[in-house]
């Protein structure tokens, strides 16, 4: 069966090169028994490339179900895919077969594998490498033969270097991979899904067919499509409900984009609504979504008051013990010595070095003293930690409150400034 056919009987609408790789390897290894790893982002239709292996393999004629292991819950979903006898647990009041039993002959597909709990995952593996497993709660090994097909948006590689994914269950599910392309990487295909996606709606709501002009296309295409086609899908709903003229122009069509992350590297004129490279365009950094720039400014939010907490602190601390002149300590904490002449000013990007301070000359003085002095905040924030610790012997929240710092705030100093308690 040539990929044409195949896209034709699935639903399957796009000719971008990677779709095409794709459809190929599942077409090719259908007729196996090798398990199957779909990866893609959500919302690019991996669960259509579980049907197409399953409908083109030797098991089709027998049973298929999906399970979404993201959807099941830590606690019950051992019991979910290999049953549990009665009494097992609170709340099992009789005996259940488990999806691996009762699809027994044919495919199961375990979406979202990667939020697969570990335990689960070492059952999953027995089942995989020995066609065995044992019902929760009961001592007998049982036999299955069921195909697996797994899919996951996350990198499972990476999942196995932090531990949340067992590596021997990876290489196995791994054993043909299937990258289905995101949206934004074939945007050849993107005018082509959104007149299918019109077509249909219009058919359902008995409306006519929205029809976008040339302006309203690049737009369409500009679009990054985080969502992929279940976003494109939506959107084209959204439009052809509530659009007024089913001729929809590009100014029209900006309104069901959500703002903030309209475009790849396009922005639109207001006069002719028409998309334009942007100034950003070409250039290697992404536009900030409004999650970001949130994100941004809570951290400087943070940092501010750390700041402004070790700032008092300095003060209590030079207030009790002498140190500094209280009352000279400035936003930019420039240390002011004995004599009640200010350092010199130092930047906070590139302060130098250690620096002579010469006491003035005068009658009773005939020679002067060189005082070295270290100018660098850090140095005097280290100081201060130190002295605290000792003080309290160690005791890291009564140091912070002397401090009048967080406790999270000095334990994070610490570790900067490399402190032996």
């Amino acid at each position: 069966m040539d990929i044409q056919s195949i896209k034709n009987r699935f639903g399957i609408i796009g000719n971008s090169p990677a779709l095409n790789h794709a459809l190929n390897t599942a077409v090719q290894v259908a007729n196996t028994d090798l398990s199957v790893l779909i990866v893609g982002e959500s919302g690019v239709g991996k669960e259509a490339f579980s049907n197409i292996i399953h409908a083109l393999s030797a098991r089709k004629h027998n049973s298929f179900i999906a399970i979404n292991c993201g959807a099941i819950p830590e606690g019950t979903i051992d019991s979910e895919l290999f049953g549990h006898e009665k009494g097992s647990f609170t709340g099992a009041v009789d005996s259940r077969k488990g999806y691996f039993e009762t699809v027994n002959g044919g495919t199961i597909f375990l979406d979202e594998i990667g939020e697969m709990p570990i335990g689960t995952q070492a059952r999953l593996l027995r089942v995989l490498e020995t066609g065995e497993f044992i019902r929760v709660g009961a001592s007998k090994v049982q036999k299955t033969d069921v195909r697996v097909i797994a899919a996951t948006n996350r990198d499972l590689l990476e999942y196995t270097q932090q531990g949340k994914f067992r590596e021997d269950l990876y290489y196995r599910l791994s054993t043909v991979p299937i990258r289905v392309p995101a949206l934004r990487d074939r945007p050849e295909d993107i005018p082509l899904l959104f007149r299918k996606f019109a077509s249909d709606f219009s058919e359902r709501y008995k409306t006519q067919s929205v029809q976008l002009d040339a302006a309203a296309q690049q737009l369409l295409v500009s679009y990054s499509w985080p969502g992929n086609v279940r976003e494109l899908k939506n959107i084209a709903e959204q439009v052809s409900v509530l659009s007024t003229d089913k001729a929809v122009t590009a100014e029209t069509l900006q309104k069901f984009l959500p703002q903030g992350n309209n475009s790849r590297g396009l922005a639109l004129l207001p006069a002719s609504g028409m998309p334009i490279p942007s100034p950003a365009a070409g250039s290697s950094n992404e536009y900030m979504t409004a999650t970001e720039r949130d994100i941004l400014y809570k951290l400087f939010f943070d940092l501010k008051k750390d700041m402004n907490d070790m700032k008092q602190a300095l003060y209590d601390l030079a207030h009790h013990q002498g140190g500094i002149a209280p009352q000279h300590i400035s936003d930019n904490l420039l240390p002011v010595y004995s004599n009640n002449e200010p350092a010199p000013v130092v930047t906070p990007y590139n302060p130098p070095a250690a620096t002579p301070v010469y006491l003035p000359h005068n009658d009773a003085v005939d020679h002067h003293e060189e005082v070295e002095e270290s100018l660098m905040l850090a140095d005097r924030e280290k100081e201060f930690i130190i002295k605290s610790l000792k003080k309290h012997k160690g005791r890291r929240r009564d140091a912070a409150n002397e401090l009048g710092i967080s406790e999270r705030t000095l334990y994070r100093k610490i570790k900067e400034y490399d402190i032996n308690e």
